[in-house]
């Protein structure tokens, strides 16, 4: 059994990890800043902690734990990116990531690993393939990224292993960017975003869970992998594929300037991308459940 703190546990991937981690018999804190919302979604825990990076009460709920699983930051596409909701999605992430890191730094017995989550936008708009070891992109969300990663890398100063997970668009067939699809192609107006050439990194919910729990009960995994399919697709192809499992057309395509209109500057996440290669994922030894997009399609939507 492992002591695991897990912050964000209330989100989409959060409430996976935590599920895997009880099933397993691993003794799950939560960090939150509202207990009784987290309560509420999450009934099995092992313990509830109010959790506020400015303040430092709950520092000695790290002592003597196996493992901290940071998830916690402000949602990237909550709304219509102004210069407060920016400036939000940077401070969550890296304030937040700091004040763990600090609270790490003063334990007496500190945590074994840090695992803390990142993005696939780390490597901004790039039509050559990337991989762990290729350079930041240059826009805002690889920007803060970039600084988010940097913050956790800090933890290494205290003798505590790190890594950060760099996750692409995740599949669930009741959450997140699949939804919205589904729901499009159930009515027949199924179709791409923009240009569809732009590349789809998407990863299967069940490997994101599954590569936390990989990098946190390996010693010899530290810093970045990627949790993305090994087999990227191009929106078009990936739109395709969904329609084919689906038997429904993909004809239809939301104008690029339509999604500017309704997401301004935000607009960039989905009408760019990046060929995302999780070359030392592979390398470290996780195995993907789903390599395909057409197998971790069939298995969401029980084809």
């Amino acid at each position: 059994m492992k002591k695991v703190i897990v912050t964000g546990a209330t989100g989409f991937i959060g409430k996976r990890i935590i599920k895997e981690l009880i099933s397993r018999g691993d003794e799950v804190t939560i960090f939150t800043r509202s207990v009784e919302h987290a309560k509420q979604k999450i009934t099995s825990a092992y313990d509830y902690v109010e959790w506020n990076p400015d303040l430092n009460d709950w520092y000695h709920k790290l002592e003597d734990k196996n493992a901290v699983i940071h998830l916690a930051g402000e949602n990237v596409m909550a709304k219509r990116w102004n210069a407060e909701h920016k400036k939000n999605i940077l401070s969550s992430r890296v304030e937040g990531t700091r004040s763990l890191v600090n609270a790490i730094g003063h334990l007496k017995n500190k945590p074994e690993v840090f695992i803390t989550a990142s993005a696939v936008g780390y490597y901004g708009n790039s039509e050559k393939s990337v991989n762990e070891n290729s350079e930041p992109g240059k826009d805002f969300l690889a920007e803060v990224v970039n600084a988010w990663e940097k913050e956790a890398s800090k933890v290494e100063l205290c003798g505590v292993r790190r890594v950060s997970i760099r996750t692409g668009i995740v599949l669930d067939a009741n959450e997140g960017a699949l939804v919205p699809m589904i729901n499009q192609f159930k009515f027949f107006v199924g179709g791409s975003i923009g240009s569809g050439e732009q590349w789809f990194p998407w990863i299967h919910i069940e490997d994101v869970v599954g590569i936390f729990l990989f990098a946190m009960d390996n010693q010899n995994v530290s810093g970045a992998l990627n949790a993305s399919s090994p087999n990227p697709l191009c929106m078009n192809e990936f739109c395709k594929t969904l329609g084919e499992i689906m038997h429904r057309p993909s004809i239809f395509k939301v104008p690029a300037f339509i999604i500017k209109i309704l997401f301004g500057e935000a607009a960039d996440v989905l009408l760019n991308g990046a060929q995302v290669i999780p070359e030392r994922t592979i390398k470290a030894g996780y195995k993907f459940k789903f390599e395909t997009a057409e197998e971790a399609l069939k298995n969401l939507l029980h084809k």
